[in-house]
């Protein structure tokens, strides 16, 4: 009766429109309700989950990439890109594909690297005759890449809960990471020659690339302070996370001088009201678990599957497929939060690796950020290209299939998600 309660009143609160983070919190003080216990166990539980040091990365990547996006620094790395292979055909995909990588290892956000990327390469594309639908499709999914490539703000959630290395998630998602921007572009030189895509009659000079080289450095500099300084071990991804954020400060304000003081009350607000959102979810969906393990309902379910006698790949791939399912309709961040806690306690006595769970946990939630009704990405891929959300998804229909690929061989294999390691 707990778990019909817990469950349902989510359930049928999302249902009549209230936001997630609400949800979980209303429906875990009326189960505490029901069963006789404090109210006041859910401030308690939502004090916990926000105390802890790793949790203080979300915010600070958060604004690192809002200042990277307002100083100049994404735009410096998208130019560099096109240096190297915008003159081939369908080129300006491949710059996208190369875009979002990078910018994917400065953000950590799939939302945060489409509007990025998205706002200085599409209308580019569209005047010089891509596809409509294919661009924007391409964007959704390769914007995907922000949760993948390290720094990851699931990534640091998933550690966070699990008491995992953060930076062993990191190696893995890099793995990953690298895997889906090959497959991608795989896909569009198949759709550029089949579709005919535009060819860049222009040919840049060996000193125009040196001369966008050298403006981009800096730029290309911040993910390898970043991330050198997690995998040497000098660092923290906390700490890390304030680097960037000092670093995207001082090139934006002093060295390209592209982000005037006037600006920088906007980028803070804006920070501070996404670092809310993503927080608040976290700490009322803790909230939400500690019930659901408290009452018995995570033992239950351990000791299900436990006697389905299931080996560990066919639980990762069942995972998988709740996970999509869930990734449909909740935020990723929310479904981590949610489901982890239940869920890993049978992977872990089952053997498996925690880090390749990780990943399956992080792709799987990406994959849900480009499928509707949810899709935070399709959302942000159409503010940028006045698209509809279903001409989107008709465009990222072959790049979602080969990123559904990869997922599938992550999960399959983990030697993928632990070669690094």
């Amino acid at each position: 009766m707990t778990a019909l309660i817990l469950f349902g009143g989510f359930i049928l609160l999302l249902i009549i429109g209230v936001p997630i983070a609400l949800a979980l919190g209303a429906a875990t003080a009326v189960t505490l309700f029901y069963i006789d216990m404090p109210v006041t166990v859910v401030s308690q539980r939502i004090f916990t989950a926000l105390d802890s040091s790793g949790i203080m990365a979300i915010p600070f990547f958060v604004l690192a990439g809002n200042l990277m996006t307002q100083g100049g620094i994404s735009r410096r790395i998208v130019d560099l890109a096109n240096s190297v292979v915008g003159g081939v055909r369908g080129g300006l995909f491949y710059v996208m594909i190369i875009s979002c990588a990078f910018f994917a290892a400065l953000s950590g956000s799939a939302p945060a690297t489409v509007i990025a990327i998205g706002s200085m390469l599409y209308p580019e594309m569209i005047k010089r005759g891509y596809p409509k639908e294919r661009s924007a499709g391409l964007l959704a999914v390769a914007g995907g890449l922000g949760p993948i490539i390290p720094p990851s703000i699931i990534m640091v959630v998933y550690g966070t809960i699990t008491s995992s290395s953060i930076g062993d998630l990191f190696k893995g998602g890099l793995v990953a990471g690298i895997m889906i921007a090959v497959v991608l572009a795989v896909v569009s030189i198949g759709l550029s020659r089949k579709e005919n895509w535009p060819k860049s009659t222009e040919h840049l000079s060996f000193f125009e690339f040196c001369n966008a080289s050298w403006k981009a450095a800096l730029a290309v500099m911040l993910p390898v302070i970043v991330l050198g300084g997690i995998y040497s071990g000098l660092l923290t991804p906390t700490e890390s996370a304030a680097v960037a954020t000092v670093y995207a400060f001082i090139v934006g304000v002093f060295v390209y001088k592209e982000l005037p003081y006037n600006k920088l009350w906007n980028v803070i607000v804006d920070s501070g009201r996404g670092s809310a959102m993503v927080l608040f979810i976290i700490a009322t969906s803790t909230a939400f678990s500690w019930l659901f393990t408290y009452a018995g309902i995570s033992q239950t379910l351990i000791d299900l599957i436990n006697s389905w006698s299931l080996s560990a790949t066919a639980y990762c791939l069942i995972v998988a497929f709740v996970l999509l399912i869930f990734g449909t309709f909740l935020e990723g961040i929310a479904t981590c939060v949610l489901l982890v806690p239940l869920l890993w306690p049978v992977a872990e006595s089952l053997g498996i690796n925690v880090i390749h769970f990780g990943l399956i946990v992080s792709i799987s939630n990406v994959i849900g950020t480009m499928t509707p009704p949810v899709a935070v990405n399709l959302f942000a891929a159409s503010s940028v290209t006045k698209l509809s959300m279903g001409q989107i998804a008709k465009g990222e229909i072959p790049f979602f299939i080969g990123y559904g690929l990869v997922f599938l061989l992550i999960v399959i294999f983990p030697w993928f998600s632990t070669c690094l390691i």
